[in-house]
């Protein structure tokens, strides 16, 4: 008997992956096997594996990929201080390559033909996604539905699933819902009336940061402790990549810290608007430029800001895997190995003010900036060094 063909799914348990399941059975001779990557989204495991056994799926994989994630994804980037256009971190183009890496996985050890995801046609997320497919999986195929099912709109989609007894979400009715991506490093809300620019961002899209106005009237205080251009515990305690972030997300978001709004250019080439929170990454990203400040050379951090915006844009386009962003990686970490001490941050209603820098390197000398009259500077030398310069003004 001829074995049934196995097609990876990358499925979240909602309306639109559930969507996407019953169409490739209809339309496709295979099993479909129901893959979730579990990056710190909000998802509750027991409704995924209802919602998959309930439309025939034999196999149903959930993968903790947290620590990962953060260790391995999170933290290189944040080594790069990547800001997407200035502004955004970049939440939901980090963690698209690890999960298409991990469901790669998974279709080799399956022997699944093909992988699928429920990325729309209009999005940079298909991008991510199929690079990464690409990159660890040259031969197995793709299969985006989005993009060659007839399925043109939300009513669409919502007839569909009415005709196959799929659950729809009450909020989902009637109008088009706001798109939301989240995971441990962010929050993102796309659609509805955030499609205007015009229109303010209403309070009630926000879900892991409280407003500044209401945020607490007391400041709270954090310290970050690194070890080679990482965290490796909060306030002298050890903990794992995935806690430090979870703990600083709680901590900067009761004190309104991390909201971004952004009309972005994206990859494909339309703008779009969208309202991001990552109240952890914002702590993360201060701290460790104020720990480098004090622990690398002028001509090593000149050197990671003047490649940062192109390695931002490859991490945004989906290029995490490509050889430039590896020989970018490379020197944003040359000398992490001296990124080491501690950075205490004081986080007040949507602000964050750093409290001091401690570190064993000797990158900063008291003795060179004190303004008491010291033998470690040579001020004679700096008429030649600003004669030199004028020559580069004619």
């Amino acid at each position: 008997m001829k074995k049934q063909k196995k097609i990876v799914l990358a499925y979240s348990g909602g309306l639109d992956t559930s969507i996407i399941l019953k169409w490739l059975q209809e339309n496709y001779d295979a099993e479909v096997i129901a893959y979730t990557a579990d990056v710190g989204q909000e998802m509750d495991k027991k409704k995924i594996i209802k919602n998959a056994k309930k439309l025939g799926v034999k196999k149903i994989i959930i993968q903790d990929l947290k620590n990962i994630f953060v260790k391995d994804y999170v933290y290189p980037m944040i080594r790069g201080h990547a800001l997407y256009e200035g502004v955004y971190l970049l939440g939901t183009s980090i963690a698209r390559p690890l999960i298409a890496k991990d469901q790669i996985r998974v279709a080799k050890k399956f022997n699944a033909y093909a992988v699928s995801h429920g990325s729309t046609g209009k999005g940079n997320d298909q991008v991510r996604f199929e690079l990464g497919y690409h990159y660890f999986g040259p031969k197995i195929k793709i299969i985006a539905p989005w993009r060659i099912w007839k399925l043109k709109s939300r009513t669409d989609l919502i007839n569909y699933a009415k005709k196959h007894g799929i659950p729809i979400p009450k909020d989902k009715k009637g109008a088009p819902p706001f798109s939301v991506d989240d995971n441990l490093f962010h929050t993102s809300t796309e659609g509805k009336v955030l499609e205007d620019p015009k229109n303010s961002a209403p309070e009630f899209i926000f879900q892991r940061t409280t407003s500044p106005e209401k945020a607490p009237n007391k400041p709270s205080f954090i310290a970050i402790n690194y070890k080679y251009g990482d965290p490796i515990g909060l306030n002298g305690k050890k903990l794992s990549p995935a806690k430090v972030l979870d703990k600083l997300n709680q901590l900067a978001g009761k004190n309104g810290i991390g909201r971004v709004d952004l009309v972005e250019n994206r990859f494909i080439g339309i703008k779009s608007r969208g309202v991001y929170e990552t109240p952890g990454g914002t702590l993360l990203l201060v701290a460790h430029r104020a720990i480098e400040s004090v622990t690398l050379d002028k001509d090593t951090m000149h050197k990671k800001d003047e490649v940062m915006p192109r390695y931002a844009e490859l991490v945004y386009n989906g290029y995490w895997y490509s050889k430039e962003r590896f020989k970018l990686q490379k020197i944003v970490d040359s000398k992490r190995n001296k990124v080491n001490g501690t950075v205490k941050l004081k986080l007040y209603k949507g602000n964050i003010t750093i409290q001091s820098r401690q570190t064993s390197s000797n990158a900063y000398s008291m003795k060179k900036v004190s303004f008491e009259e010291n033998k470690t500077f040579n001020k004679s030398n700096v008429e030649r060094f600003i004669n030199f310069h004028k020559k580069k003004l004619r």
